[in-house]
């Protein structure tokens, strides 16, 4: 899915989906599972209060927090693998400490490495072999409920299970909710932004620390850092895997349009918007150079060449700052972030953990309670940054970030603390936050289809505006039609 699949903090929304980091390319990787307390059980409820019907609604006090004496299993997957010692070596410690609260609840991890990979995750869902508490991309809820695999936790989930939930931005849990019914929780999120490469700018003339706001500004710098020659491009974008049309998406946003209709049933790019784009698109390619002459390119593509410094900007969400240092060997400060060119909305994503349909009331409880504890406390779990810091792990980006109000105050100075890099590099990005907004229906389809309108205007100085937009327009059509 395009947007590579994030999953742990990448030491990788939808890309195209990408979820938490980690939109690794990878093919499946094998999947083992490790049972993390002591107490040995299977994948299903060993309560003994015989409330175990298979669905929520039989259980009448289900706003009730689980009672710390309740014994019950939970499988629960994206479990970091053991490469990933660090954040390994937390998850343990979160068992641990979750379990001096229940002592009777058996956390048995899943090691998915990527968390998500879609061929495994469709053939799970169609099998109904998903763990208790299972992972997935902002994108995928339509999915889920088409196989009947998610449990509605609407019942369940609420300011005494969930303490920070008055916290969370309403953007983020909306696209968890289906016909008013909240089918699961945020793990991580993500907004985009413009990456830029600050040593490519200084030596251009350029502010790092006011990256351009407008596609105007983006075309005249990224001239100022072609001109730097030595295969330098200023400016790079995808065309290829459904990533040219996920920031098509992301651009058109920026600017304030739509990819399809408010009902979505219609294409809504065929307009001053969409040919706003191509030609800004076409003007850098062709008559600009500025955007180099290897075209066709993919998420991981872009990002090698920025860590080489032969990139100027992209269009980027912040974790691609963490892959390139981790991964691809650069410095965290080397680069720096701005809003999304336009800033009337930007594209986010991110991912969450829904819990599997059937299962008993003990088991959505201590899912619940689980998840809140390593997922959704600031200060504890993945916003324990004290602790990320002293595992030698990345301090500072601004996201994932889903809160607000006291939340985020309590968050931000947290992180701020323990900072492991210059978080002032990133100002431009975070003392304006940009609004967000989806995915649209049938994503992935969606930006297939819009990918070859990017390959086609990259790679042919005489393509048409007009008749890319046109074609592209009739065939999403037809992809909403068939919803």
């Amino acid at each position: 899915m395009p947007h590579l699949p994030r999953t742990r903090h990448r030491t990788s929304s939808s890309k195209p989906g990408r979820g938490r980091t980690h939109r690794r390319t990878t093919a499946v990787a094998a999947v083992s599972a490790l049972a993390l307390t002591a107490l040995a059980a299977c994948g299903t409820s060993s309560s003994d209060d015989g409330d175990s019907d298979g669905d929520s609604g039989g259980n009448a006090d289900a706003a009730a927090p689980l009672d710390p004496g309740t014994k019950v299993t939970l499988t629960i997957d994206c479990m970091p693998p053991a490469a990933e010692k660090a954040e390994l070596k937390q998850w343990k410690e979160d068992v641990a400490a979750f379990n001096k609260k229940y002592p009777n609840v058996t956390i048995e991890g899943k090691q998915t490495d990527p968390c998500l990979e879609p061929p495994r995750f469709t053939a799970m869902l169609k099998a109904k072999s998903q763990p208790d508490v299972f992972y997935t991309y902002f994108t995928d809820l339509q999915q889920v409920l088409d196989n009947d695999g998610a449990q509605d936790i609407s019942a369940y989930v609420n300011d005494k299970s969930v303490p920070a939930l008055k916290d969370m931005d309403p953007n983020v849990l909306n696209v968890l909710k289906k016909d008013g019914k909240t089918y699961g929780l945020p793990f991580s999120n993500y907004t985009m932004g413009l990456l830029v490469n600050r040593k490519l700018f200084e030596k251009a003339g350029l502010d790092p620390n006011s990256p351009p706001t407008t596609w105007e500004g983006v075309r005249s710098a990224a001239k100022k850092i072609a001109a730097l020659g030595d295969g330098v491009a200023g400016f790079g974008e995808y065309s290829a895997g459904n990533n040219g049309g996920w920031h098509f998406t992301a651009t058109t946003y920026g600017l304030g349009g739509d990819i399809v209709s408010k009902d979505g049933t219609k294409a809504a790019f065929n307009n001053d918007t969409g040919k706003q784009i191509v030609d800004n698109l076409k003007a850098m390619r062709w008559d600009d150079d500025s955007m180099g002459k290897t075209q066709l390119l993919k998420w991981g593509d872009l990002q090698k060449q920025m860590a080489a410094d032969k990139l100027g900007m992209f269009l980027a969400a912040p974790d691609d700052i963490t892959y390139m240092v981790q991964n691809l060997g650069a410095k965290y400060e080397d680069f720096g972030m701005g809003p999304i060119p336009g800033q009337q909305a930007t594209l986010f994503g991110g991912n969450d953990y829904m819990i599997k349909k059937g299962s008993s009331p003990d088991q959505i409880k201590a899912a619940i309670a689980w998840i809140n504890f390593k997922f959704l406390t600031v200060g504890k779990g993945q916003f324990d940054w004290a602790r990320t810091k002293a595992d030698g792990l990345p301090v500072g980006l601004p996201q994932p970030n889903f809160w607000t109000g006291d939340s985020k105050a309590k968050d931000d100075k947290a992180r701020a603390a323990s900072s492991t890099m210059p978080v002032e590099n990133f100002q431009a990005f975070t003392e304006k936050p940009v609004t967000g907004k989806a995915e649209p229906p049938k994503a992935q389809e969606v930006y297939k289809v819009l990918d070859t309108l990017m390959s086609a205007v990259l790679t042919n100085k005489d393509a048409d505006a007009d008749k890319l937009l046109k074609t592209a327009e009739q065939q999403v059509n037809q992809v909403l039609a068939n919803q």
